[in-house]
């Protein structure tokens, strides 16, 4: 696989998560979804899910399997929004090492084929997910980030990454 194509996201979904349609996973044979948190699940510097969000999660966790795969190192963190949506975790996955990815279908019981990742960044979420051969799902954030890094690092991922800016629109692949 060329470098463009490990970059490229199967689905973008214009906005949050919350506008996945939750069909177009069940009709690519999809059975497990795994999360990231900050600026996928949470907007960097927010301490709850939003109930747009959370309502998603409720939805997606009664046809898929869910975990959440978080780069933060902050474990009891993650294990408290984890714990609000009632859903397993990982932190600190290094992604885009497939090491924590590997885990997780092992515990899903998955195959890479039928298992989606949703994340909001290209050079860790996109890139694991690729290397690894799931859906790729590329999100935004599900508010307004108060941290400077999500939104300087999406901008240079933007600027180096033209694809993004003409990527097929939600739905689409």
């Amino acid at each position: 696989m060329s470098t463009k194509n490990l970059l490229r996201p199967d689905l973008i979904v214009s906005g949050p998560v919350s506008n996945l349609d939750l069909g177009v996973l069940r009709g690519r044979g999809i059975a497990g979804l795994i999360l990231d948190l900050d600026d996928t699940l949470l907007a960097l510097g927010e301490q709850r899910v939003n109930t747009l969000v959370s309502d998603w999660v409720i939805e997606a966790r009664s046809e898929f399997t869910l975990w959440i795969v978080s780069n933060n190192p902050n474990r009891l963190f993650i294990e408290g929004i984890a714990n609000s949506l009632s859903l397993p975790f990982i932190n600190q996955a290094a992604k885009p090492s497939r090491r924590a990815l590997r885990r997780v279908l092992t515990e899903m019981g998955l195959p890479a084929s039928q298992v989606a990742i949703i994340g909001d960044r290209l050079l860790t979420d996109i890139l694991a997910g690729n290397r690894l051969g799931l859906m790729t799902i590329l999100v935004e954030p599900p508010g307004p980030s108060r941290a400077l890094r999500g939104s300087w690092l999406r901008a240079a991922e933007r600027f180096f990454f033209p694809a993004m800016r003409t990527a097929p629109p939600s739905g689409s692949s």
